[in-house]
Formats: structure tokens, sequence, C-alpha cells
């Protein structure tokens, strides 16, 4: 069912709602990809006060966000009765949940909201009051078994299982935008987008020591939570980092979280010496300190991770080795913008979706340390 069959078959009073409340998604990368809805919905509803239900973990993305009024904050640990108290006293019209889990629609029905919007999926469409069918366009990570990966690994024609064919419109941004859509909202895309202000920018440089850097400021984040077969080796983005220094004259931030410390303390030890400049800040910084310190950099080198689609949204190029993921469905920004390189290697099992790659990781390996310090420079030409 297109969207807009799906607008005329609601309710009226959904249309015209004064306090909307969205429950936010739980990652990082994720929560990017639903700020273009986040955008349509504030375009559609401009009257209305729309409220973002997110993970404290993820409260600082919020702030003066164009599309979102206020940001409740789910505690960690915090339970399903705790979160429904905390939303039955803001009386909300109408709530639009963007996460597919049970847990998300379940905090809604407790909060007592009259109209729940979200999309239909198992054990949960009883505590929604609209449970929306996928899109059509919809395409499903499928996480291959390791004999189909062993299959095309082999390259075997007469064994060989097809790759999955994206659309142009398989993108991850395009399932939030079809949420939105639902209520009236214009549901093509727009890039993601993320504010961050001149004066955290200047704070932040002046907190760790940038703000006399003159020399191209690049970023480096080797890091993924999901899992090692994200990751480009450490070995490479150590060999193609010093090149790039070698030619820019560059300046090095690196970045990641507090799982990412030691790592970055072996790339920071391979990397720097009395001629180059690298900042280790993996692990150091707030939310909205990573937020500036991206939109601070020429290009980021990374994987394919939360802080790649934070850096795509503040507006700036990133390079991403792409193995076990597809960028087709999750990539930065829109599907083709020209000021990101995304790099995949001719593996016939990728995307396998897999948190760790059960044969030779052939998919990242194929990705060459020369492609990449090429990617960056021309990055950096624009």
């Amino acid at each position: 069912m297109e969207s807009g069959a799906i607008q005329n078959h609601l309710p009226s009073s959904i249309l015209h709602p004064r306090r909307i409340l969205v429950r936010g998604v739980n990652w990082l990368g994720d929560a990017v990809m639903t700020t273009p809805a986040l955008l349509r919905l504030r375009e559609r509803f401009p009257k209305a006060r729309v409220a973002l239900l997110s993970p404290q973990k993820l409260h600082e993305l919020w702030r003066q966000h164009p599309a979102v009024d206020e940001v409740i904050a789910i505690e960690a640990g915090e339970g399903l009765i705790s979160v429904g108290r905390k939303l039955r006293e803001k009386q909300f019209d109408l709530a639009l949940v963007l996460p597919n889990s049970p847990r998300a629609a379940l905090e809604v029905w407790l909060a007592k909201i009259p109209q729940r919007i979200g999309y239909a999926r198992p054990w949960r469409n009883w505590f929604l009051t609209k449970a929306i069918p996928m899109r059509p366009g919809h395409t499903r990570m499928h996480k291959r078994s390791v004999a189909e990966i062993q299959k095309l690994a082999a390259g075997n024609s007469e064994s060989r299982i097809q790759n999955p064919e994206f659309f142009s419109f398989a993108h991850q941004v395009h399932e939030y935008l079809h949420l939105a859509a639902a209520l009236g909202a214009n549901p093509e895309a727009l890039a993601p987008g993320l504010s961050v202000t001149t004066e955290e920018i200047t704070a932040a440089k002046k907190k760790f020591g940038l703000d006399q850097i003159t020399n191209p400021i690049l970023g480096l984040n080797p890091g993924a939570e999901y899992g090692p077969a994200k990751r480009w080796p450490a070995d490479r983005f150590i060999a193609a980092a010093r090149e790039i220094q070698r030619c820019t004259n560059c300046a090095w931030l690196l970045l990641g979280g507090k799982a990412e410390t030691a790592l970055a303390g072996q790339i920071t030890s391979a990397i720097g010496n009395r001629q180059s400049a690298i900042y280790n800040l993996a692990g150091q910084t707030s939310l909205r300190e990573l937020m500036a310190l991206l939109k601070s950099c020429r290009v980021l080198l990374t994987n394919d991770t939360g802080p790649m689609h934070v850096a795509a949204a503040v507006g700036t190029p990133v390079v991403v080795p792409f193995g076990s993921t597809s960028p087709e469905l999750t990539g930065p920004g829109l599907p083709g913008d020209p000021r990101h390189r995304l790099l995949k290697s001719d593996a016939p099992c990728a995307p396998c979706f897999l948190r760790e790659c059960p044969i030779d990781f052939r998919c990242m390996t194929g990705i060459s340390v020369e492609r990449v310090v090429e990617a960056v420079i021309g990055g950096l030409k624009g």
C-alpha cells in the first residue's frame, strides 16, 4: 500500500496533532539516518510540539536540531513502567514509533497515547493503533550463512548465490521517511543533517589544543562497534595515514569511543613522529565535541560506523572501506553524493552482514592502501 493510501485510511484526529512523540532509535548511525524523516515531520506539522524519546547516550545529538522541540531521555537500565509513566505526564496526541522492536511499541502503549503508528512486526502490532506494512522496495539485510559464503568464495558458477539487488530507494532513510509519509509528510528524501555551532567548534578546538593548527585537519576513525568484519585492518590505516600525511602535511585527529582506546594507542605509536602531527582523542570527547571535531575535519577516513554518519551529516566528506555491510543500504548521506568516496572490493560474498568473517576477510583486504590514499587526497581536492 502506498503511503498516500495509508494516510487516507487514518483517522482525521491523527492528521492534526498538537503534541507528537517520536520514539527514536537506539544507535548513533541509525539516529542520524532518521533526521530526514524528522525534518519532513516538522515540515508537515509546523505548529505541533515534537518530542523525541531517545536513549540517554544519544541525548546530546539532538541539541539545537530544528525538527525537535524537546528530548526525553531513557536512562540506561530504565524500565518500561518508568518510561510509560514519564510519557503519560506529557499527554501526547500521537506517537510515531521508528524502531521495530516490541519494547518501543509497548512504551507508547503504556503511555496511553491515543494514536500509535509504527511498522507492523510480530509481537507488537496489538500495541499500535495503526501498523504500517513494509514499504515497496524494502530490502532486508540478509545475514549469509557460512555455507553460502563458502560457496560464493569458491567461485563455482553452478553453486553461485546471487547478491541482492539494491534499488535507488533501498537506503535506510527511506524506511523512516515512509513512516512519516503515512502521516502526510513529503516522502522525498533529504540528506541527513545535524546542527553544530561555530562556538562549539571553537571550544572543542581550544579544549584539545587544536586551535593553532594551520595544516589541513583530517580525521581517522579506525574502530567499529558492530564487529571486526566492518574494520579495515589497522596496519592499512597506519600505512594510508603515513602516506597521506607525507603528501599533504596534514594533522590527524584520531577519533573513537572508549572501546577503541587500545587500537588508537597502537595507531598513534605507529604513525607519530617529529615530522607528523597526530592528536589521539579516542575516548576523550563528548558526543557534541565529537560532532564539532568532525565538522572541523576536511575529510574523515573511517569504517562504516556511527561517526561516519555524523561526519556526513555535519557536512564533512568521508572515505569509507566497506566490507560486510552495504553502502546502498546504510551508506553516509544520500546514495550518489559525490562528496563521499565509498570503497568496495570485488569479493563475491559481500555484503554478508556478519560480525566476523568466517573465511579470509577478502572483502576488506581487497581494498588497497593505494585506493584509500587516492580517495582521501581526492576528497581534499573536492
